[in-house]
């Protein structure tokens, strides 16, 4: 698993790490049931605190990404299939409000985006 930090991000740590870890789990690069690293062995290998590491873990849990068992480490959740679409479908809506709002700066009517969509879409 492949996190990288960014000092300069306008995102707090934990937050990067979680938006990265799940975008990893949403690509099907970990499926269900795969462990993630620990949280100890993740704080020592991004160079960060073990109590970002863990924030961020526990944010991954609350949001039902993955699963924590005491002793063994965390695991993937099962059973997300329609949290990772509903998380999905929540940022591309994020992503169509800012071409719908760049859009309008621009004076492009609905049927120009539209075809410009289109056109994107098919490529």
């Amino acid at each position: 698993m492949n996190i990288i930090i960014s000092n300069t991000s306008e995102k707090p740590i934990y937050e990067q790490i979680t938006t990265q870890i799940k975008a990893i789990i949403m690509k099907g690069e970990l499926n269900a049931g795969d462990a993630l690293p620990s949280i100890r062995f993740l704080a020592k290998e991004l160079r960060i605190s073990v109590i970002t590491t863990k924030r961020a873990y526990e944010e991954l849990e609350r949001d039902g990404f993955i699963e924590t068992v005491p002793g063994k480490g965390s695991f993937v959740a099962s059973g997300n299939q329609e949290l990772l679409r509903e998380e999905q479908l929540r940022i591309t809506e994020g992503h169509l409000i800012q071409a719908i709002e760049s859009a309008r700066s621009c004076s492009l009517s609905l049927a120009q985006l539209q075809e410009m969509l289109a056109v994107l879409y098919e490529e």
